[in-house]
């Protein structure tokens, strides 16, 4: 399979998607749409199940959900996904950001890469580091 990165995460108005797509010179899949409909419900699956090795989720204050935390964690029990779940700090109440790094150790143990970090250039070199 060619390397190919799902880009999960924080969705809502964060641009953390364009900053490290600069960076990188890596195939992608972005399933932020205008309008979700059920077809690019499926089309995420196939990407995230068939396309994409590499899984992303960034985690950002604009966080209006959980299901990306469930993602990330399904997705290192994936054979032959890599795993990076990138929390930036800024903005999280000192409870929701615990809870954060704790899912970060779970995604660690469980063979993926996780840290808390400011700056994307870190996740920027952990995916360069793959090729």
């Amino acid at each position: 399979m060619k390397n190919k990165i799902f880009l999960g995460g924080t969705c809502s108005d964060t641009t953390w998607r364009k900053e490290l797509l600069k960076v990188l010179a890596v195939a992608s899949f972005n399933p932020l749409v205008e309008n979700w409909t059920p077809a690019c419900q499926e089309e995420e699956r196939n990407q995230k199940n068939n396309l994409c090795n590499i899984h992303l989720y960034v985690i950002t204050k604009e966080m209006q959900g959980v299901f990306s935390i469930a993602e990330a964690i399904d997705s290192t029990h994936k054979k032959g996904k890599r795993t990076i779940f990138h929390v930036i700090p800024e903005g999280f109440e000192k409870g929701p950001l615990k809870s954060l790094e704790a899912v970060c150790t779970m995604v660690n143990i469980n063979g993926g890469t996780a840290y808390v970090d400011s700056d994307l250039t870190r996740t920027a070199r952990v995916i360069n580091s793959f090729f």
